[in-house]
């Protein structure tokens, strides 16, 4: 039973690397596409608070990237299991 657990981890591990690099890209994707479209709308809005909205921009997109290479991290530390 252990035996047929380990083999089923082993080879669902390219799978799980793949799914988990894949949706992450996905939501890290549409997050920075929604950040600064929003950023954008900001600005054009307010122009006199341009660095303020353009510094928050950035620091939010820091932790989103910071995200991804999270995911990327997880994913090869399955394939290598």
């Amino acid at each position: 039973m252990l035996l047929q657990i380990l083999i089923a981890i082993d080879t669902l591990g390219p799978l799980g690397a793949g799914l988990v690099l894949g949706l992450t890209g996905l939501g890290a994707g549409i997050g920075m596409g929604m950040a600064v479209s929003k950023a954008t709308d900001a600005i054009s809005r307010q122009p006199e608070a341009d660095g303020k909205i353009r510094s928050a921009l950035m620091v939010g997109l820091a932790f989103i990237e910071t995200l991804a290479i999270y995911s990327l991290l997880i994913a090869i530390m399955l394939i290598t299991m």
